[in-house]
C-alpha cells in the first residue's frame, strides 16, 4: 500500500464513520479541487453513489465556470445538489464589488452567515431536480448537525488546529482551545446533543498529495486550474472579484503536478491569491471561528 492508497483508505474510512454516527450530515462542495477529491472519495467509499447531499454556497460572484462544472457534475454523478446564498445582502447590494463592505465583512456575509443559515434551515435553499433540470425552493429546512468539509492542515494556519471530527456550538462557532485529543488516530464522534460537528477526511492531505490523487484516479477539474495560453492559472479558487491566478503555464494535470514538485511555489502560500486572507492577516482564523469554511 503506498502513501496515496493509505491516505484513500483514511479519508474513506471517516466519510463511513460520518454516516454510520451522525444521522442528519451534509457534504460542503465548493468546486474547488480538494472538495471534488473528497467527493470523489466518497464515490468510492459508497460504491458509486453518495447518499449524503451536497451543499454549495453561491455568492453569486463565483467565476462562472465553476457554476458549470457544479451542475455537469451533479448531473453526471446524479448527486443530490443543493445551493444557498444570502439573498438579502445580494438584494441590497452590501458587497464588495459593489464598494459597500470590505473583502472580510462581504466574505462574513456572502459565506459565512450564508454558511450557517443554509446548514440550520434558517434561510432558503435550493435543490436541483433531475428530472426538470433545474433548481427549485427546497421544502425540507431541517439543520444539518454533522458537515464533511474539504479542509487540509497544510492549506493555511488556522485549519492545522482541526481534528477530523471538530465540534461546533449550536451557533456553528469554534473555540479553538476546546477540541478533542486525537492521537494514534483515534477520534471522538459522540457529542452532547446540539453539537454542530465539522468532519474533515483531507486532513492530513497536502496539495501535491491532492493532484497525485487526481492524476491517478482521473478526476474531472474545472478548467481554471489550468493554463489555457495566457501563462496564468488557478491555484485556488474563490469569488471572482478576490481571487487572482498565479503565474504558470502548466495546463495539465501532470504539469500541475511537476510544477508543485519543483518547489515553485515552495514559499507561496495556496491561498496567497485571497483578497479576505490577506485583510485577515494572513489567516482566515477569525472568520473561521465564526463559522467560516
Amino acid at each position: 500500500m503506498d502513501h496515496l492508497d493509505k491516505l484513500e483508505s483514511r479519508s474513506i474510512h471517516i466519510l463511513r464513520e460520518a454516516y454510520s454516527e451522525f444521522n442528519n450530515i451534509c457534504m460542503l462542495w465548493s468546486v474547488g479541487k480538494d472538495s471534488t477529491v473528497m467527493l470523489w472519495l466518497a464515490r468510492k467509499a459508497f460504491f458509486g453513489h453518495v447518499p449524503i447531499p451536497l451543499v454549495h454556497i453561491d455568492t453569486s460572484y463565483m467565476i462562472p465556470e465553476m457554476i458549470e462544472h457544479r451542475d455537469k457534475l451533479a448531473k453526471k454523478w446524479n448527486l443530490d445538489m443543493i445551493y444557498g446564498q444570502d439573498e438579502e445582502t445580494l438584494a441590497a447590494g452590501d458587497t464588495f464589488p459593489n464598494g459597500k463592505a470590505t473583502h472580510l465583512e462581504c466574505c462574513g456575509r456572502l459565506k459565512t452567515d450564508a454558511l450557517k443559515n443554509t446548514l440550520n434551515g434558517n434561510w432558503r435553499r435550493y435543490r436541483y431536480n433531475h428530472n426538470k433540470d433545474e433548481y427549485e425552493l427546497d421544502s425540507n429546512r431541517e439543520p444539518y448537525t454533522g458537515v464533511i468539509v474539504g479542509a487540509r492542515a497544510d492549506e493555511e494556519g488556522s485549519r492545522s488546529k482541526e481534528r477530523y471530527f471538530s465540534p461546533r456550538d449550536r451557533n456553528n462557532d469554534w473555540d479553538i482551545g476546546d477540541q478533542p485529543p486525537e492521537f494514534w488516530d483515534q477520534y471522538k464522534t459522540d457529542f452532547a446533543p446540539g453539537t454542530h460537528v465539522r468532519i474533515h477526511p483531507l486532513l492530513d492531505w497536502t496539495e501535491l498529495d491532492v493532484w497525485e490523487y487526481i492524476q491517478r484516479e482521473k478526476i474531472p477539474m474545472v478548467s481554471l486550474y489550468f493554463d489555457q495560453g495566457e501563462g496564468k492559472r488557478y491555484r485556488s479558487l474563490g469569488c471572482a472579484p478576490c481571487t487572482e491566478p498565479v503565474e504558470s503555464t502548466a495546463s495539465t494535470v501532470d504539469e500541475v503536478v511537476e510544477e508543485l514538485k519543483t518547489g515553485k511555489f515552495a514559499n507561496i502560500a495556496e491561498r496567497d491569491g485571497r483578497a479576505q486572507d490577506k485583510e485577515d492577516g494572513g489567516g482566515l482564523e477569525e472568520l473561521r471561528k465564526d463559522g467560516y469554511m
